[in-house]
């Protein structure tokens, strides 16, 4: 699809839909829906469903060309509303800077569905100018309230979430079962990253957090289909810094979380806070040295050549690559953080 196509078009790579949600509307499972560069109207739905063997894969063609922004009327408060299973949403661009007229975005990329995975995309600027109400807001949700299990956010480019001070709108909100790794996650309102409802046996590892009110909240409660508690996840070779807190267990968590292999520094009221008894391990608590760190601008948060974050991590459930690619092994060493040395 482009955006010089036309939704009566074919679909095919000379006559494109013009549409993400006109070319789903005409997905069948081992479809791969390919979207040109250009800039995109959000605020749709896709509910299109693949199966185990045949997924279904919508991919920006270059990665973070293909560019969603809040229509000139906007009737909805999520840029991109995913209900099916067995798909994947890889490389688009969601940037909610610019609002115009109606209902303001406080969520980028929802996903309700199952067995999905949401990779490589870069989401900023949402709900940052909206009311902070309970109602809340993320900037990648997976969420079990339809029954969504089992799905997977891995390589996204998240920052400049909701409005300050705000406890109500996170990063990276997952209330299911699955993984969050290699994500790069700053200055979010509330949680970088954040479990909870009915959150448990979620894999969190390799991302870095920093310059949010919490990196890393593992946490249960407000259930939709379980009675909890948050147990089973396991939290590994992360780097927290620079938040007001560091890595926290809240609501109703379980005794066989675990936390190892991460590094925490300079969270300003605590770096961990967990609950029955629980103890972190191979903990690193230094100044990760990252190439160019700011709270306010753009930083690199690629890692010095001195790093402590260098080989400390573990192997134990590490991506086989980092944010850019570039592969982790025994050879190099496994880092800490979402970006291998």
């Amino acid at each position: 699809m482009a955006t010089t196509g036309s939704d009566t078009a074919n679909g095919t790579s000379a006559a494109p839909f013009k549409t993400i949600a006109r070319a789903s509307r005409s997905a069948l499972p081992s479809t791969t829906i390919h979207v040109a560069a250009g800039t995109y109207p959000g605020g749709f739905k896709t509910t299109v469903s693949g199966t185990a063997s045949g997924r279904i894969y919508y991919v920006s063609t270059t990665k973070w060309g293909a560019k969603i922004v809040p229509p000139a009327n906007s009737s909805n408060d999520t840029a991109w509303d995913n209900r099916g299973n067995y798909t994947d949403i890889i490389g688009f661009h969601v940037d909610g800077t610019t609002s115009q007229s109606g209902t303001k975005w406080t969520h980028g990329i929802y996903n309700g569905g199952s067995y999905d995975m949401i990779r490589g995309n870069w989401v900023h600027h949402i709900a940052k100018t909206v009311a902070c109400t309970s109602a809340g807001g993320s900037a990648i949700g997976v969420d079990s309230y339809y029954h969504g299990i089992k799905s997977d956010v891995v390589g996204n480019l998240v920052h400049d979430i909701g409005p300050a001070g705000c406890r109500f709108v996170q990063g990276i909100y997952v209330s299911t079962s699955g993984t969050v790794k290699n994500n790069v996650v700053y200055r979010v309102a509330e949680g970088a990253i954040h479990l909870w409802h009915d959150a448990n046996n979620v894999i969190i590892t390799n991302n870095t957090v920093t310059a949010s009110h919490t990196g890393i909240i593992v946490g249960g409660g407000d259930y939709y289909h379980t009675t909890g508690p948050n147990n089973d996840t396991i939290v590994a070779n992360n780097i927290v810094y620079d938040n007001a807190m560091g890595i926290s267990e809240q609501g109703q968590t379980g005794t066989r979380n675990r936390y190892t292999n991460n590094l925490v520094f300079q969270n300003s009221t605590y770096n961990f806070s967990l609950k029955n008894g629980l103890k972190h391990s191979a903990t690193v608590s230094a100044d990760p040295q990252f190439v160019a760190y700011t709270r306010t601008g753009t930083p690199d948060l690629h890692l010095r050549p001195t790093s402590p974050a260098i080989g400390k991590g573990t192997a134990t459930n590490a991506p086989p690559s980092d944010f850019d690619g570039k592969p982790r092994n025994a050879d190099t060493g496994y880092d800490m953080g979402a970006y291998q040395h």
